[in-house]
């Protein structure tokens, strides 16, 4: 059958006018959030040789899969409230279905190979530094990729094939496998049963891993004291409350034949921004660590660019100690600040 679509047309999240003006502002606002602070965060392990352990390294994929996963469908969405009629080409909306779910499948991959080192970290603490070195953290980054690239290579060639005659109006914000399956005109039922069984699968799958790994970290507690209990708590209290926000929803999604409902696109809004808006305050919050890293780094860069003393312009600020470099200043004239006078 013949595909007579050469476009579609996004109803977004509402169509009253008011809504989409709120609606605009805040996504701006959730959209300002997660760039931010994901990158900050990307930035704070990158400079922070105190966060070069296994967990951070995931931590760093994981925000800049969130950057990209979010930045597939929030400027899209932000730009839709302006917009009058929301056009997205036959590519674009293809294009757009292949990003969002490779950098979603490739999360839930990420967030399962982060359940695995904390399962080793607490459990198998001895064995650690093995299990994990840099070759399999390495590997299993790889692996998340590769996975989640045929995942989406599955679930993209599936829907392009489908013929599309006509109505193109996508009751969604951004392109999806359910509402592009319920605008096709064929039967689509198998279809539907290879995209439960392809992303509904994956999802619960690897939902049941992270918590089944969870428990065992839980089990494992018995044995240890009351401090050592609190810090590994601590250490995966942030993370399972990422699971719970990120995966609830894609099960809900995509654990079902091919049927939309109306809460599906404010469903859909947890998974694509807000828990990657959430991501970095809940890894900062609840983790000491990364706490006084960015405090380190932000203290060393509000002190390198402080403005020059006055009446000495040629003295260079550093975080423990003032080096003057104006060589007609006489030994002894130069300010301390911390540290001994040093001369350059």
């Amino acid at each position: 059958m013949a595909n007579n679509v050469t476009e579609f047309i996004l109803m977004g999240l509402s169509q009253n006018k008011a809504v989409q003006q709120l609606c605009f502002v805040l996504f701006l606002l959730f959209y300002t959030i997660l760039m931010t602070g994901n990158c900050f965060i990307i930035m704070t392990i990158q400079r922070s040789p105190n966060l070069n352990s296994p967990m951070y390294f995931f931590l760093s994929f994981l925000s800049f899969v969130d950057i990209c996963y979010s930045s597939v469908t929030a400027p899209r969405l932000i730009t839709d409230f302006q917009a009058k009629v929301r056009r997205i080409s036959f590519v674009g909306c293809m294009v757009q279905l292949f990003f969002v779910h490779l950098f979603g499948c490739t999360e839930i991959f990420i967030l399962t190979a982060m359940a695995y080192d904390r399962y080793v970290a607490i459990c198998k603490p001895l064995r650690y530094l093995t299990a994990m070195d840099w070759k399999v953290c390495s590997t299993l980054v790889v692996s998340c990729w590769l996975g989640g690239f045929l995942h989406t290579f599955i679930q993209t060639m599936l829907t392009v094939q489908l013929p599309f005659c006509g109505p193109n109006l996508i009751d969604h914000y951004f392109c999806d496998i359910h509402p592009l399956l319920k605008l096709a005109c064929t039967d689509t039922y198998v279809v539907g049963l290879i995209v439960v069984a392809n992303s509904g699968l994956i999802s619960l799958s690897c939902f049941v891993i992270l918590v089944g790994s969870y428990i065992v970290i839980l089990l494992s507690f018995k044995t240890r004291s009351s401090e050592g209990r609190r810090k590994a708590l601590a250490t995966c209290a942030s993370h399972i409350t990422v699971v719970i926000l990120f995966f609830v929803p894609c099960v809900f999604i995509y654990l079902r034949p091919s049927t939309t409902f109306t809460e599906d696109k404010m469903v859909a809004v947890f998974y694509t921004i807000i828990t990657p808006m959430l991501n970095p305050l809940i890894y900062t919050l609840r983790n000491m660590e990364m706490k006084n890293a960015m405090k380190r780094l932000w203290h060393i860069k509000i002190i390198t660019t402080r403005p020059r003393a006055e009446n000495l312009p040629a003295v260079f600020f550093l975080p423990e100690l003032i080096l003057c470099r104006d060589m007609t200043l006489k030994p002894g004239n130069c300010p301390m600040e911390v540290g001994k006078q040093a001369s350059v």
